[in-house]
């Protein structure tokens, strides 16, 4: 952006000084440059449909044909991307996107490609790049689904494994364990791990 307006200050039709100290420039491609005494400057192009502001702390705004706006934090290294359906979308200098959407869900893709979804119903998934998958519902209860297939769901009564054989093992939260095997087999251990049921 600098480089062009330095190639571009040599074309100036016409400079007009104001008495706050804000300079106006008229480019011969019609483009149009103000700065301000705050060393602001604000640069509109020749059609009027893209504008471009960099600020002296070197942040840069631009409004762009579509109705996007994008603004580049210069401290944060951060860009926030505006678009005119309501979608919000932030790069951050770690290569982290995160994306909030008008209906409250928020997606944000870590740097490992891990991605998390917040819904606005209070649901949050996470999905790992090895295939596995978090889903945290509202009330606190935990499914979390293995790209082996098995499966664990996490409630405030227990705690459940699911194989993908069928066997299925359970520790409720006094401490007592049910394991169901495949085969029917059943084992039943109490609170101190001592085996009350095996048939």
């Amino acid at each position: 952006l600098h480089q062009g307006r330095r190639k571009h200050e040599e074309e100036v039709q016409e400079k007009i000084e104001y008495h706050d100290g804000k300079v106006e420039e008229v480019l011969s491609d019609g483009c149009q440059i103000l700065t301000f005494c705050d060393g602001t400057k604000k640069e509109i192009s020749a059609d009027k449909r893209m504008t471009t502001i960099s600020f002296s702390n070197g942040d840069v705004k631009k409004i762009m044909p579509d109705q996007r706006v994008i603004y580049y934090y210069a401290d944060a290294q951060t860009t926030h991307i505006a678009y005119p359906d309501g979608l919000e979308v932030l790069k951050f200098p770690n290569n982290q996107i995160e994306k909030h959407y008008p209906d409250g869900t928020q997606e944000i893709v870590f740097p490992d490609h891990t991605v998390k979804c917040l819904y606005s119903d209070g649901l949050k998934e996470t999905f790992f790049p090895d295939g596995t998958v978090v889903k945290v519902e509202k009330n606190g209860d935990k499914i979390v689904v293995f790209s082996d297939g098995q499966r664990e769901i996490h409630t405030a009564q227990f705690r459940r494994r699911e194989y993908p054989d069928g066997t299925v093992k359970t520790v409720f939260c006094n401490g007592r364990q049910e394991t169901k095997y495949s085969t029917g087999r059943v084992q039943i251990k109490d609170e101190e791990g001592n085996l009350i049921l095996d048939k």
